[in-house]
């Protein structure tokens, strides 16, 4: 399994064992929970954004199926091509469209637009945007795709073995981007149609180490939580995956030390998926939000404007 089908799996599965249910409850008390200080109040009335259409279908007593399926269908944004036999991808293609893949191209398109990202093995973000193809680095010296990789998946899978585990089920070039791949895996259930890069799965695999710790904020990940995630990443997830998720789930919460790790260019990104992972409703998790939006330089107006694209109340008042 490719580190970005695992990722859409543990998308999917974070955000039933954490996030949508607690946000769900608040929108259909149309709860104003509050928070301290800095943190903006809960907003029962805001709509728009990534999770609306799974909130509104589940509140109305409309949606059709289960809530994994609408999970699903929301994450994954009805992605061009993906399952429809007609590519994505491409010379001409600017990302995904719609979904959590939608989101996360337009904030590397926004990125790579500002100058963020230059300079970086091979132009990380480059390799992560529509219409332009990605290519795999080299795997000598420093500064090749072994130390890249060994940063974004954690020093517990350095080296040798992170450039492992990034280039299971991939190929050295595409022309797809992050957001489709991703759109198409979610979609399926399964893997993209087209195989992503080493580089896109090590940006997949910094993203799962991103939920998850974002999911533990609150200070616990109790047990039957771990068993809905890794129950939802299905059997056919190898050993080596497996590990390298019990290993996130084990590891400290540390916003600090997460943010040394993300490349310049993807810590918009890297905010979203974690915004996405938490229940929304303690302060320690704000406090976590916060202290990983200044430990990557994002400032306030960009941290409420993520909150406004995913949904969900801004972070600061």
């Amino acid at each position: 399994m490719s580190l970005m089908k695992t990722f859409a799996r543990v998308a999917a599965g974070v955000m039933l064992a954490k996030g949508i249910g607690t946000v769900m409850k608040q929108r259909q008390q149309g709860g104003q929970g509050s928070r301290s200080g800095q943190v903006g109040q809960q907003q029962g009335e805001r709509r728009g954004g990534l999770l609306d259409g799974l909130l509104s279908n589940n509140t109305s007593g409309t949606g059709g199926g289960s809530l994994s399926d609408m999970l699903g269908g929301v994450l994954g944004g009805g992605s061009r091509g993906a399952g429809s036999g007609r590519r994505y991808g491409g010379e001409h293609s600017t990302g995904a469209s719609g979904g959590l893949g939608g989101i996360l191209d337009n904030l590397t398109n926004r990125a790579r637009g500002s100058g963020g990202g230059s300079g970086g093995l091979g132009d990380l973000l480059g390799q992560l945007s529509g219409g332009r193809k990605s290519t795999g680095g080299s795997t000598s010296g420093s500064g090749g795709l072994g130390d890249l990789l060994g940063g974004l998946l954690g020093g517990a899978a350095g080296g040798a073995a992170a450039g492992g585990l990034a280039r299971k089920d991939s190929q050295a070039t595409n022309d797809a981007s992050f957001g489709e791949l991703f759109n198409d895996a979610v979609t399926n259930n399964g893997e993209p149609e087209v195989a992503p890069t080493p580089e896109q799965n090590a940006v997949a695999g910094l993203m799962l180490r991103a939920m998850i710790q974002a999911a533990k904020s609150d200070g616990k990940i109790d047990d039957e939580e771990k068993q809905r995630l890794m129950g939802h990443l299905g059997d056919d997830i190898d050993e080596e995956e497996r590990q390298f998720i019990r290993e996130q789930m084990a590891a400290p919460v540390d916003a600090a030390g997460l943010a040394r790790e993300v490349p310049k260019g993807l810590e918009s990104q890297v905010y979203l998926v974690s915004l996405l992972a938490i229940d929304l409703d303690s302060e320690a998790e704000a406090r976590y939000l916060n202290d990983l939006a200044q430990a990557m330089g994002i400032d306030r107006e960009t941290v409420n404007g993520i909150h406004g694209e995913a949904g969900v109340t801004p972070l600061y008042s």
